[in-house]
């Protein structure tokens, strides 16, 4: 299988008939279970998770029966499921059970993670629309695009489709745009019944002011016609702020009250993927997080800078035969705004991960075994990431986060980032390792 892949690129044409041919035969085979729903696409280069986790979490919590994809977990109503196929884009036949399973518990909004990958191997066949979402694209998947004008098209298919397919009754065709994203003039452009366009500037119509920390809860300011509210969440972190934004356009759009999003926003107190700190006893701050492209490792790293560490320690891999050119520009944002580099393997597939580490050597301008380390054990990485931070220092384990499985060139192993460094500062607790 895996020869017939790379004989068959990803945009052959032979590949797109059969994956096209595929989801039309698993909305057959499962009678199309998505008919009749309320689908809300979130598509962007980065955030992605963390949008449609606030999204549904606050649709759970106004008693709405959900059903959500994302590239970490699963939910159906009042279960949740890790995902634990590592795709954003699932096997059309899957999703279309998962419709059918979500359908048959009488689940009446899906809010989906919808990658490229779905649009272009027209894995999105018969869902029809009804909100979609737009916050930033930056480069990715290049793999498969070959060009940035592919990529936006792609997801501009989407937006340019949304209004022509079949209306509910109590839904707006509505689109929900970050209007400092790149390329957001393209989207905005297109016909809508509603339009909310959010994030800076004036001429947004959702801008979030004063944004400020009280009591341990971040606080800001948004303008709405007639009024003006205060939203209090305990989520953390300015790009929270720019997802809560996002979500808070999809509330609107289903007509919930401006008290009902005060007390839903306030009630989640945490979403998968999202810069999340490890408990230790270092008196160090130690973070995992999904950034995976240039654009969100800048956001996480220029996000620690501003807290004054006495130093930010990175440890980061690159994955497989994805995008290799943004290589170099990731390697740049780490060493720019990390004291320690650590490189070290990720998910290889069919590249050698040390073959992978070669290709940044040219791009790090750092003397190896100072302030630059590269170890192809990523358990060795994350060790010596750890035994080199003290207090006030921070610790960025970027990538792999949640996942529950590391694929090498051989076969697939049990990994999860979170156990091992729990691990590693058990054994620190112990003197087992010495730090």
């Amino acid at each position: 299988m895996n020869d017939l892949k790379k004989f068959f690129a990803l945009d052959n044409p032979l590949r797109l008939l059969y994956h096209k041919l595929r989801a039309i035969a698993a909305n057959i085979v499962y009678w199309f279970p998505s008919k009749g729903m309320v689908i809300i696409w979130v598509t962007w280069t980065n955030w992605k998770t963390t949008t449609s986790n606030i999204i549904a979490k606050w649709l759970i919590a106004s008693w709405k029966k959900v059903f959500m994809f994302t590239t970490v977990n699963i939910i159906i109503w009042d279960n949740e499921y890790v995902n634990d196929t590592k795709m954003t884009s699932p096997d059309a036949f899957l999703l279309q059970r998962l419709f059918k399973q979500a359908k048959d518990e009488w689940c009446e909004i899906a809010v989906i993670e919808t990658a490229s990958h779905w649009i272009k191997m027209s894995r999105v066949w018969w869902l029809e629309y009804d909100i979609a979402v737009l916050t930033n694209i930056t480069q990715d998947h290049l793999d498969l695009h070959k060009t940035m004008k592919d990529y936006v098209n792609t997801k501009l298919r989407l937006f340019k489709e949304l209004i022509s397919y079949e209306r509910k009754p109590w839904i707006k065709k509505t689109a929900v745009i970050n209007v400092w994203s790149e390329y957001s003039e393209l989207f905005v452009n297109e016909t809508y019944d509603s339009v909310y366009l959010y994030w800076k500037g004036n001429w947004a119509s959702l801008v979030a002011k004063d944004i400020r920390i009280e009591n341990w809860l971040t606080k800001f300011e948004i303008k709405l016609p007639g009024k003006t509210i205060t939203i209090q969440t305990k989520l953390k972190w300015e790009f929270n702020v720019e997802n809560i934004l996002a979500a808070i356009g999809v509330f609107l759009s289903f007509s919930i009250s401006t008290e009902d999003i005060q007390k839903v926003i306030l009630s989640v107190t945490w979403v998968p993927w999202r810069m999340e700190l490890i408990d230790n006893e270092i008196w160090a701050d130690i973070i995992v997080d999904y950034a995976h492209t240039p654009d969100a490792l800048e956001k996480v790293l220029t996000t620690l800078k501003e807290i004054w560490y006495k130093k930010i320690v990175t440890v980061f891999g690159a994955t497989w035969d994805r995008d290799k050119t943004k290589r170099p520009i990731m390697w740049e944002v780490v060493s720019k705004n990390s004291d320690v580099v650590i490189l070290t393997q990720d998910d290889d597939y069919t590249e050698n991960s040390e073959m992978i580490i070669k290709d940044v050597i040219p791009w790090i301008n750092r003397i190896e075994w100072q302030d630059f380390f590269i170890i192809p054990t990523r358990k060795e990485a994350i060790e010596l990431g750890i035994s080199s931070i003290w207090k006030w220092d921070a610790l960025l384990i970027a990538w792999k986060w949640d996942e529950h499985v590391m694929v090498t060139n051989k076969w697939a192993i049990e990994w999860h980032d979170k156990t091992i460094i729990k691990q590693i500062l058990k054994e620190i607790d112990d003197n087992k390792i010495i730090v």
